[in-house]
């Protein structure tokens, strides 16, 4: 199974572990560019910008334009998504959306085209773009599951609920910040080097197979095992 993410740094954190979570059944890369939003990935195509980093495990293997990316392999899926200071903000989604999935169609007209949920800030983010939301965890998660709905719908896109798993791990007792856990954010909005992009990656794993997350055997060093199996367990109901 091939997959490309047309993403940034949320998807670089979401993709990080999913070659060892699916031992290596899924080949996939992100094209990365930190802070990239979906008008900058369309003016990116139409001045065919070769400004991606093309990355497997979050790292840069060369440098790359969407154009060459999506015509270098046969993809099955191609996940695109919006920069996350502006993913629950639906003005910020046209016609950019509409722009991207006809160019994929037109490049690679038997993958299927995903939407990438992504998930709110920290309650204690200090992000510039949390002011979008007020400055309230939940009014982003909400604010980005009605959004992202909307325009998957609008365009019959699947939705990866990455963003729907990091909310629910922040329920977890170990991963509740306000009674003394560990956050799933290490800086307030990406994901920490461990759990947060470990369940983002069994998520992905779980959306693109439909296996038994229980049964991933891969955990990354220096993890609790409990831990981990209370993720595993997370992510293969949260679809």
């Amino acid at each position: 199974m091939n997959v490309l993410f047309i993403g940034n740094s949320f998807s670089q954190d979401a993709t990080r572990y999913l070659h060892q979570i699916s031992n290596d059944e899924i080949f996939v890369r992100n094209l990365y560019i930190g802070g990239c939003s979906l008008e900058t990935h369309v003016n990116n195509v139409k001045e065919a910008n070769a400004y991606y980093e093309y990355q497997k495990n979050g790292r840069k293997l060369k440098m790359t334009s969407i154009n060459d990316a999506l015509l270098k392999k046969k993809w099955d899926y191609v996940s695109i998504q919006q920069v996350s200071q502006l993913s629950g903000m639906p003005d910020s989604y046209e016609p950019y959306t509409e722009f991207l999935v006809n160019y994929i169609k037109e490049k690679c007209p038997k993958a299927k085209i995903v939407f990438h949920r992504t998930w709110a800030y920290s309650d204690d983010s200090t992000h510039g773009g949390f002011a979008n939301y007020n400055w309230d965890r939940k009014t982003m998660y909400n604010a980005i599951v009605k959004t992202t709905s909307d325009v998957a719908e609008k365009y019959g896109l699947p939705i990866i609920p990455s963003g729907d798993a990091i909310e629910k791990g922040r329920d977890l007792p170990e991963f509740d910040v306000s009674s003394g856990g560990m956050s799933l954010n290490r800086d307030g909005f990406h994901l920490t080097l461990d759990y947060g992009r470990y369940l983002a990656g069994l998520t992905l794993y779980k959306f693109f197979t439909g296996n038994d997350v229980t049964k991933v055997e891969y955990e990354p060093e220096e993890t609790d095992s409990a831990i981990c199996a209370k993720l595993k367990k997370l992510a293969n109901e949260i679809i």
